[in-house]
């Protein structure tokens, strides 16, 4: 037996174990508790109340803040990694039900996600360990940092672009339904299927469009040479507030995030994992 093989077979096994899939499945609580509080800060943005950081590490901080929230927070990081471990598993060897690019879509997509549960459960890692900066801050710096390197107006551009291209993925993701084929439909009655699709489409379609306005927001300040408008989904909730009808749009968006937020319960219950 080869040693390829045999590290094939063993990372199947632990893609397999069914302390990850419980582990991912509390993992899918805590990241809709993140994004039931995200929705809130950011009903609170459109209503022009003051709010902690419009987006999901000021939803960590603001959970951290009430009794047991540091326990809580905790909890959710150690759910969010072995999400991206799953995930991980799922971009080297899963997804086998799929063929040719079909495969190769799905687990660069897998490769995607692993990336953002791990930067979510260190998010989580620092909120435990008090660190005060807000996330909005950390990328403005960042942007400043990398304007003033060679070629780092481009490293931001692009990555403003990275981020507009996710907002539209998401929203095309919502739209054709496509999260369909992660879940165990079959399981479902009618209701819960009907219930489950809307969640869905209006959740990612209302992440979509916030990731999509941060991804303009970071292009804008390449091109302008202005870190000062590079700040995250933040920025991004802010910006819409301030356009004609903002505080009805960013309350749909609001909306939409807190569906995204029951979806990943949802999930917790019927993903294929």
């Amino acid at each position: 037996m080869s040693a390829t093989h045999t590290a094939g077979a063993s990372a199947a096994r632990a893609a397999n174990s069914r302390s990850l899939e419980l582990l991912a499945r509390a993992g899918f609580v805590g990241y809709g508790l993140v994004h039931l509080l995200f929705a809130w800060l950011a009903l609170q943005i459109a209503f022009g109340r003051p709010a902690d950081d419009g987006d999901q590490s000021g939803a960590l901080r603001t959970l951290a803040a009430q009794p047991l929230g540091t326990f809580l927070v905790g909890a959710i990081g150690v759910g969010l990694l072995a999400m991206a471990i799953w995930q991980a598993f799922e971009a080297a060897i899963g997804h086998q039900e799929y063929r040719g690019r079909e495969r190769m879509v799905e687990r660069l997509t897998s490769a995607g996600r692993t990336l953002v549960y791990l930067y979510f459960a260190w998010t989580a890692y620092q909120v435990v360990q008090k660190a005060n900066s807000s996330s909005a801050d950390k990328q403005q710096a960042l942007t400043e940092q990398l304007m003033g390197s060679t070629g780092g107006r481009l490293l931001v551009g692009l990555a403003g672009l990275g981020l507009a291209a996710l907002g539209v993925g998401l929203i095309w993701y919502g739209a054709v339904k496509r999260f369909e084929r992660h879940l165990r439909t079959g399981e479902m009655d009618h209701r819960m299927r009907n219930v489950s699709r809307r969640l869905g489409v209006a959740g990612y379609i209302a992440k979509g469009v916030a990731y999509g306005i941060a991804g303009l927001l970071l292009l804008t300040a390449a091109i302008n040479y202005d870190p000062d408008q590079a700040r995250g989904l933040d920025g991004a909730l802010h910006t819409l507030r301030e356009q004609s009808y903002g505080a009805i749009l960013l309350t749909l968006v609001a909306l939409g995030i807190g569906a995204f937020g029951v979806f990943c319960f949802v999930q917790a219950r019927y993903r294929k994992v």
